[in-house]
């Protein structure tokens, strides 16, 4: 559930469930919507699971599982994984170092089982794990004037850096915490997180007060992650081994022993996975490819939809099947129907095929470096493999 629906509705937001909490989808006109967000400054409610891990060997005790070192310095934060014995991912999440406890932000529907598997194996360990979701409102502001934005209402404090470190202060008479982001949408941004209680003010003054910004839904952080590379845990992550997506910003080959850590060495160690995550760009009805983020077509008209493939649709070179579509839709940046796609490592070719069934004609795409647009910030997610 957001925590602000007035307010939302209030402003034309349509809704949606994502992990059992309900979401903002859109507010009316999606792409204008990213467009602004490219070019200024836009905030948008995150859907997230939190768990509060507290006690003496709170640290210690989360270090053991995730792919990451967790940072023992209090403002600090980590992204990281946790992995099954067969190092493919269960969960993805931000592990922030609060000082007497640790807040880990999870994707919604996995906060509950997380926080169940971990009470189930505290031991002799000083740690209490709880599910908090319901405690927190996280709000994140993107896009190029987000540094601004943030500082023409944050008191107390100025905007913290570098990425994933964040600094306390005050917003509307609110206490809130700003965390730094790491690019996800490929715009400067940041986490405005506060307690519930707390969130119709901070909502209303990231929206109406300092400088302007404009209120954003999933759709606008679909499209705006899918241009900037970045892999999501729904549509990419999820049951994956890491080494496949390139997340190396999520994982310490120094780190001691954690579930799966033994597969995904393995698999660094012979320098290659058996796939990789790439950028895919529908060659039909391209006319608009040298169209970028500030001199797209008119605000209040979409772009030309052309044919946007399937997540699931199959990959072709050839006659061979080398892939699968992940997550496609037309980027209003582009003005042209862009995918992320899960290809066989060793495929050489540029020039690929997408076919939605056996039998249908195939749709010509060409691999495309990542990012797709090239923002104020560039994704710590995009993905980066070992040198062969």
């Amino acid at each position: 559930m957001t925590v602000v629906t007035e307010l939302h509705e209030a402003h034309g937001a349509t809704f949606e469930e994502c992990g059992g909490r309900r979401i903002v989808r859109e507010y009316g006109r999606p792409e204008r919507t990213h467009r602004a967000v490219r070019n200024g400054a836009g905030v948008i409610e995150m859907g997230y699971g939190v768990v509060v891990v507290e006690g003496d060997d709170r640290i210690d005790f989360v270090d053991d599982t995730v792919s990451n070192h967790v940072p023992r310095a209090e403002g600090s934060g980590v992204y990281a994984l946790l992995l099954d014995p067969q190092g493919r991912i269960e969960t993805d999440l931000y592990v922030y170092n609060a000082g007497e406890r640790l807040l880990c932000f999870t994707p919604p529907a996995r906060a509950e089982p997380l926080a169940a598997e971990w009470s189930g194996k505290v031991f002799i360990q000083d740690v209490t794990v709880t599910e908090a979701s319901s405690e927190f409102a996280v709000f994140g502001v993107h896009g190029p004037k987000s540094t601004e934005k943030v500082a023409s209402v944050l008191n107390g404090a100025g905007a913290p850096e570098p990425g994933l470190t964040f600094v306390r202060g005050s917003m509307g008479g609110e206490g809130v915490t700003v965390i730094a982001g790491d690019g996800l949408t490929g715009e400067e941004g940041y986490e405005v997180v506060c307690a519930v209680d707390a969130a119709e003010r901070v909502f209303e003054t990231l929206l109406t007060f300092g400088m302007n910004a404009v209120p954003f839904g999933y759709a606008t952080w679909e499209t705006l992650t899918l241009e900037a590379g970045t892999p999501l845990f729904d549509t990419e992550l999820d049951g994956q081994i890491p080494n496949v997506l390139g997340l190396r910003n999520a994982l310490d080959f120094e780190k001691g022993c954690y579930v799966g850590q033994e597969v995904v060495s393995k698999v660094e160690n012979r320098g290659r996975p058996s796939q990789r995550l790439v950028g895919l760009r529908v060659v039909e009805g391209d006319a608009d490819a040298g169209t970028d983020a500030n001199t797209s077509a008119d605000a209040d008209t979409a772009p030309d939809t052309g044919t946007v493939p399937s997540p699931g649709a199959a990959v072709v070179d050839g006659d061979a099947t080398v892939g699968t579509v992940t997550r496609a839709a037309v980027s209003p940046s582009l003005a042209a129907p862009i995918a992320l796609a899960l290809v066989d490592y060793d495929v050489e070719a540029t020039s690929l095929s997408v076919r939605e069934d056996a039998g249908e004609a195939a749709l010509p795409v060409e691999r495309t470096p990542l990012p797709f647009v090239e923002g104020s910030a560039a994704s710590a997610r995009i993905p980066r493999y070992a040198p062969e």
